[in-house]
């Protein structure tokens, strides 16, 4: 294979966001820009390689979109190209599941071939590094350096057949001997509840069915790209079918526990018994507190600038050092890798555990809350309220994502808010600026109630977050935030 120079089109370079490289299918990815990012992509792994590691193998995966496993071909040829050695999935697998075979074969590394929860129309191309998990910004510039280079060409003498291999069995082994799977079934049992999953038609289906047996039951497990005609993210507005059937449980006089994954199996969410939605802001909390009070289960915490303040509470009763780093599941995984680390999580449904991989695992979260929730004998909803009753903090929290296609309103927003950062938010006085990741606002006194500001590393949107004691006070404070985004 020759691989002919990158020709840049009117999407603009290649650039890497908070975690890979996406696009929009057919216009910033491409055949032509997934051979190069693959080309360029596999000879910084191989450059980059650690003295200790003697492997040559690259594992690609997939997830279910739109032409990824026949991108993923074409990746797996560049590959070999390069006088590496591509290893192809057999079928579509969670990003997790990847991550844990380039640790368990010692291989180079990964590039799955994957856009998580980005729309339908979009693809990309995640990188994860031989210590199985994402690469980090520096290794990432370098691949961008390549690309800018001019062209990108492996001198090889053409792909041959390209090898096989099943990443779902292992990976659901290690899984096994990490939770007691026959245990939590037979709690499931004893306790007559059931597991309701929404995989959003991503590649998480067939899971937690193959872990927990007939104790689940998933809907929207079948491949469909389109996913719905919606994001597979796991927020509210997207899981609409799961929850009316957690509510019609519920009605019916059935404890069931939902679950949700993103597309890419590495997110996760949840819904209770009342059919209310659940984010990791409340799931964090619930993990740390279940995995926090065994003294064996060494280390930190690690949250990103958007998570709860609930987790620093529930961290600090059970005497665990908090750390907080930007957005993107990278920056967490830094620390997993220089400190013991009892578990890290984002507020975008990403949760990884020191005991694992130095990656986000939405099964194994999954796996894990369904453990604290058969050991308390409470269906989630009860749970997580006594959890904030135990805490002292009972918190309310939503995200608004805008839409900022016009690059001279980004300027003049980041201008403002650098310059003039607001003193008071709808009525409440600003107590303290930070910096770290855009712009958080502390609204008040103590821990409960902030506004943060923050441009997304993989769409063109505007992230608004919010966190406060009442439902009206996180609607007045994102009414507030987006008025003034207009006005800039």
């Amino acid at each position: 294979m020759s691989l002919l120079p990158l020709t840049q089109s009117a999407a603009g370079p290649i650039r890497f966001g908070t975690d890979g490289w996406r696009g929009v299918l057919g216009v910033d990815v491409t055949a032509a820009t997934v051979l190069q990012v693959a080309v360029a992509a596999a000879q910084e792994l191989a450059a980059t390689a650690p003295e200790n590691l003697d492997s040559q193998e690259v594992l690609i995966g997939f997830d279910r979109r739109f032409l990824a496993p026949e991108l993923a071909e074409l990746a797996a040829a560049a590959v070999q190209d390069c006088h590496l050695l591509p290893l192809l999935t057999t079928g579509p697998t969670p990003t997790p599941t990847m991550s844990w075979a380039v640790r368990q074969r010692q291989a180079l590394g990964a590039l799955i071939l994957t856009a998580s929860h980005n729309p339908p129309e979009w693809l990309g191309l995640k990188i994860k590094g031989p210590f199985g998990g994402s690469v980090e910004s520096t290794f990432t510039a370098r691949v961008e350096r390549r690309l800018r280079a001019g062209s990108v060409i492996s001198p090889g003498p053409g792909p041959t057949s390209i090898s096989r291999f099943d990443a779902w069995t292992p990976y659901l082994a290690a899984l096994s001997r990490l939770v007691d799977c026959r245990m939590l079934r037979q709690r499931l049992q004893h306790l007559g509840w059931q597991v309701l999953v929404d995989p959003m038609h991503g590649a998480a289906a067939g899971g937690l069915p193959r872990l927990l047996g007939d104790a689940v039951v998933e809907i929207r497990s079948g491949r469909d790209p389109l996913f719905g005609g919606h994001a597979p993210e796991p927020l509210a507005p997207n899981l609409q079918e799961l929850i009316h059937k957690m509510q019609v449980a519920t009605a019916t006089g059935q404890t069931v526990v939902g679950l949700a994954f993103d597309g890419d199996g590495d997110r996760l969410a949840a819904v209770d018994e009342t059919g209310a939605f659940c984010s990791t802001q409340l799931l964090i909390p619930l993990l740390i507190d279940h995995l926090g009070r065994d003294p064996t289960q060494p280390g930190v915490v690690v949250k990103t600038v958007s998570g709860s303040d609930l987790m620093v509470t529930v961290a600090k009763n059970h005497g665990r050092r908090v750390v907080e780093t930007a957005v993107g599941f990278k920056h967490i995984a830094a620390v997993m890798r220089q400190e013991a680390v009892l578990l890290g999580g984002e507020e975008s449904g990403g949760v990884g555990f020191g005991h694992h991989m130095p990656e986000r695992d939405g099964l194994l979260a999954a796996l894990l809350v369904l453990e604290a929730l058969v050991t308390a004998e409470q269906p989630l909803g009860q749970h997580l309220t006594a959890l904030q009753q135990r805490s002292g903090l009972q918190l309310h929290y939503d995200r608004l994502d805008l839409h900022l296609g016009d690059p001279a309103t980004r300027n003049r927003l980041l201008k403002a808010l650098e310059q003039q950062p607001p003193q008071t938010i709808a009525g409440e006085p600003v107590t303290d600026i930070n910096h770290q990741d855009g712009i958080k606002l502390r609204l008040g006194k103590g821990l409960g109630h902030w506004l943060m500001l923050r441009f997304s590393g993989t769409e063109p949107l505007l992230r608004l977050y919010c966190e406060a004691p009442t439902p009206e006070q996180v609607r007045t404070t994102l009414a507030w935030a987006e008025a003034f985004v207009q006005g800039a």
